[in-house]
This record gives C-alpha cells, sequence and structure tokens, in this order.
C-alpha cells in the first residue's frame, strides 16, 4: 500500500513540474486595430481655397482619423475605421455647400464705382477723383467716350462665401423728376492667393439699373464674375446710358478686411 501511495504521489509530481515548464498556450487571436482601418478619397465639390481648408481643420474633430486634404486638387483623402469615414463623408456632404458654416468666413469690402461716359467732348472739364483718373484715362484711350463722370460710389460689405443684395438709388441728377435704382447680387465664392497676391474669387455679379429714357424707366443689366485681385480696378463692362451716344461703365475694387 506504501509503495503504490509513493507511486501516484511521485506521478502528481512529474505531472506538476511538466505542467511549470511546458508553454501556455497562445491567447485566441485578438482582431487587429489596422484590419479595421481604411482609406477613403473624398471630393469636395463647392468650397476651395481658405474655405476649403476651413473645412479640413473642422473635420479634425473626429479623433484618430488621419486626414489629408489639397484645396488644388479639392480632395481630402481619409485614414480611419469605416463607421468613422461613413461619419466624415456626412459632415462634408452638410458642409460642402454654398452658404454652410464652412463656407462663410472672410469680411470683405466691395467698392463699385458708377462712371457715365460720352462720345461728345466735354464742354468742361468734370474733375474725377485721383483713384479713378487712370481707368478715365484707360477708357478714354481704349474706347469712342471722351467724356467721363462719375455717378455715384456704391460701397459694399460681402462676407466670404454668402450671397449679399443690395438695393441702391443713384442722384437724380440724371434724370430730374425720375430716379434711378440700382439691384445689386453678389456672391464672393473665397479668397485666394496668387504671385501678384491676395484675389476674390466671385462667382456672380449682377447689377442691374432702372434707367430713365424718354420719361421711361429702362432696365440695363450687366451679369459677371471672376478673380478680382485686391486694391486692383476692374472695369466690368457697360452699359446702355440715358442718351444716344452714352453709356454706364462700373469699376469694382475689393478689400479683405481680415
Amino acid at each position: 500500500m506504501r509503495w503504490n501511495t509513493w507511486i501516484v504521489t511521485a506521478a502528481l509530481a512529474a505531472s506538476v513540474v511538466f505542467a511549470q515548464d511546458a508553454p501556455a498556450p497562445p491567447p485566441p487571436p485578438a482582431a487587429s486595430a489596422t484590419a479595421q482601418m481604411e482609406t477613403a478619397v473624398i471630393p469636395v465639390k463647392t468650397l476651395n481655397g481658405d474655405s476649403f481648408n476651413r473645412l479640413v481643420r473642422l473635420l479634425g474633430v473626429f479623433h484618430g482619423a488621419n486626414l489629408s486634404g489639397d484645396d488644388k486638387l479639392r480632395t481630402i483623402v481619409v485614414y480611419a475605421p469605416k463607421a468613422q469615414i461613413a461619419q466624415i463623408r456626412q459632415v462634408i456632404d452638410q458642409l460642402d455647400r454654398p452658404g454652410s458654416e464652412a463656407a462663410v468666413g472672410r469680411n470683405i469690402e466691395m467698392t463699385l464705382s458708377f462712371l457715365l461716359c460720352s462720345v461728345r467732348p466735354p464742354a468742361q472739364a468734370s474733375p474725377l477723383p485721383a483713384d479713378l483718373e487712370p481707368v478715365a484715362k484707360q477708357l478714354r484711350a481704349a474706347t469712342q467716350y471722351k467724356e467721363i463722370q462719375l455717378l455715384d460710389v456704391v460701397p459694399l460689405r460681402l462676407q466670404e462665401g454668402k450671397q449679399t443684395q443690395e438695393n441702391w438709388r443713384i442722384p437724380r441728377s440724371l434724370q430730374g423728376s425720375n430716379y434711378t435704382d440700382a439691384n445689386i447680387q453678389v456672391t464672393p465664392e473665397n479668397v485666394g492667393r496668387k504671385d501678384a497676391g491676395r484675389f476674390v474669387r466671385i462667382s456672380d455679379l449682377r447689377i442691374s439699373l432702372s434707367l430713365p429714357v424718354t420719361n421711361v424707366n429702362q432696365r440695363q443689366n450687366l451679369n459677371t464674375g471672376g478673380d478680382f485681385l485686391e486694391g486692383q480696378k476692374t472695369v466690368l463692362g457697360k452699359m446702355s446710358g440715358t442718351e444716344e451716344g452714352t453709356a454706364i461703365f462700373v469699376v469694382v475694387e475689393v478689400k479683405v478686411l481680415d
């Protein structure tokens, strides 16, 4: 009996030793964090320039997502979990539109100068503000118009990415008892930078004038857009004047305030 007991005890002791020497079985494979990550290339349709960069900064609230944006390609590359990519897409869809929080940005000052031009030489010189004299000189050299008078200057306060509408009444000196009103609609898309300096990209600029012609007001329209260099006066175009041989030119200048 003692012999059997010793054998059993030895066998148990040996099993304990073998159990301690044997390596522990590996744990079940854990799901790899990188296996859950995906890469997505998301195009941005509306926002560009500073408003595009503002969108990329807003997306920084998604912790754990790696974001890289290029405003010239208008593309955002995202490396993040699949569920987070879906959330990022949803945010971009909401903000990638005119007038959104991402689109509305810097304040812009725009000045519109209305010039009345005539092919008839002036009876006497009509002095213009000094900053408009170079524009008048260019108009006289490039067109048939010799007399150039300043009708009015319309200052506008704009905001990047937001449409602005303004109604303005031009002085009565043109038309006696009638009046000339100007309806102006401007959409500054974004502020950007070129080699020459900052510019304001205007996607839509519409000016509508109600002009008195033979005691009846007629509507003249000017629709344009483009990139306007900060601090530079640009002639937008012309509209027919109140009399034969006359025209109204509109000169625009923009300044970014912040």
